[in-house]
């Protein structure tokens, strides 16, 4: 009898569930605790995993290519991290922050293996879409009777174990948009729908055409408007032009920001939270400066501070998560009462300015160095490639997009997501598969 050979290295055991565990890591995101729990566990996992494939040559989890730029594009994020310690306002903050980052480098790994062959990238890609649209119906419900589904269950589910609420009374209070799964004390649903959403307008367009294109477009485009921040405005409409022109052309897709721009006039009517938020963008046509920094919510006061603390601190920054400690000294206008209350800015809400303030101009050039190479590794890529790699790709520049504000890269949840997109980009665009682009999967 013919021995059975051993499964191959992307079918052994522990790697079938690779796809699964990365789609778990992305759907707790409402619950960041366990979220986090399922980031370490399947570190440590991918470490021994890892480790025992290169022990037996298994260079099919993921090819060199892959592996160099996943690990490079880690590189690029965290060693700014750790030289941005020397000298740091904070420094056990700043150390304390590079120590525990070095978990995501496995993770990494993993994610990039879960996307480096077909099955893995059906699977994850499918379901990263699954999860958008989840989310965006779920909000789409709480817009029409005030109350987000999946948020409610997992707010009485925390109540009926620990007793107490996901938020604070005063959290709900303060509530001034949809807050859709993550709730209202983490009004982060705008802006993650917006860079999260080229899975599912890809899926969308690839499974149903023009016209699945456009309903998911007018799903997502409608909780962006109502859940998110005008820095969100701006990615969803990136997302749109490079995602719908090689689809719709340029003619249906000026139809399409035609019919947006009418959408956004009508919600001004309807909805005072829009409505706020268009009125405040209006007061950057003052001539003073005050009208100016009112309309940006206080960010020309915070970027006036970023600019003080390069000038200061121009080789390796102030120290990764340090700019709340290092504000009052570069506060330009100290003594007054800022926009957004009292305290001082937790960062700088650019990721330029963030950067360059916290980890120097040392910094910036380590993730000029990443960006580069990713965009390398496109450019010598081949069609199918980059097709495979096209929503990764475009969720990730889309959310690292320098003319536009953001949140802080250097947080768990928004260094978090970064980083993942970032796995995803490298291994979807440098996976052991090669395949025209025509047998590329609905979600790629």
């Amino acid at each position: 009898m013919i021995p059975t050979p051993p499964p191959a290295a992307s079918e052994a055991p522990g790697w079938r569930w690779a796809p699964h565990w990365v789609l778990a890591f992305v759907a707790l995101w409402p619950m960041p605790g366990y979220a986090e729990g399922v980031m370490v566990v399947g570190a440590l996992i991918a470490i021994v995993r890892l480790l025992m494939a290169r022990f037996r040559g298994g260079k099919a989890l993921l090819s060199p290519q892959a592996w160099a730029l996943t690990t490079v594009l880690f590189a690029a994020y965290w060693l700014p991290e750790v030289f941005s310690v020397i000298g740091a306002v904070d420094p056990g903050r700043s150390a304390r922050e590079a120590v525990v980052d070095i978990r995501y480098l496995p993770f990494l790994w993993l994610v990039a293996a879960a996307v480096a062959d077909d099955r893995g990238l059906r699977i994850t890609l499918g379901g990263m879409a699954v999860i958008v649209a989840v989310w965006t119906l779920d909000a789409l419900v709480e817009g029409l009777f005030g109350t987000s589904p999946l948020f409610w269950g997992l707010d009485a589910a925390k109540q009926l174990v620990s007793g107490r609420p996901m938020c604070s009374a005063e959290d709900v209070a303060a509530l001034d948009r949809l807050g859709g799964v993550l709730g209202p004390c983490n009004l982060k649903m705008g802006v993650v729908l917006a860079s999260l959403s080229p899975f599912l307008l890809y899926a969308a367009g690839r499974r149903f055409g023009a016209a699945g294109w456009i309903a998911a477009a007018a799903a997502v485009g409608v909780i962006v408007l109502l859940a998110g921040s005008r820095a969100s405005w701006i990615t969803y409409a990136l997302v749109l032009l490079f995602s719908g022109w090689r689809l719709l052309g340029w003619k249906r897709l000026l139809l399409v920001f035609a019919a947006g721009a009418a959408l956004m006039a009508a919600l001004t009517v309807f909805s005072p939270q829009v409505r706020e938020r268009v009125a405040r963008t209006a007061q950057a046509l003052s001539a003073d400066d005050s009208g100016v920094d009112m309309a940006l919510s206080g960010r020309a006061r915070i970027w006036g501070s970023a600019v003080c603390m390069i000038g200061e601190s121009p080789v390796n920054g102030v120290g990764v998560r340090g700019f709340r400690k290092a504000f009052d000294g570069c506060d330009p206008a100290a003594g007054e009462m800022p926009v957004w209350g009292e305290g001082p800015a937790l960062h700088a809400h650019q990721i330029v300015l963030e950067v360059a303030s916290e980890t120097g101009v040392l910094g910036l050039l380590l993730w000029l160095a990443g960006a580069a190479m990713a965009w390398r590794a496109w450019r010598y890529a081949d069609a199918a490639a980059r097709e495979r790699a096209r929503p990764a790709m475009l969720a990730l520049a889309v959310t690292v997009f320098p003319l536009n504000t953001h949140l802080a890269f250097y947080s768990t949840f928004w260094g978090g997501l970064t980083l993942l997109l970032a796995a995803l980009y490298a291994g979807s665009l440098l996976g052991r598969t090669a395949r025209p682009p025509e047998a590329a999967p609905a979600t790629a």
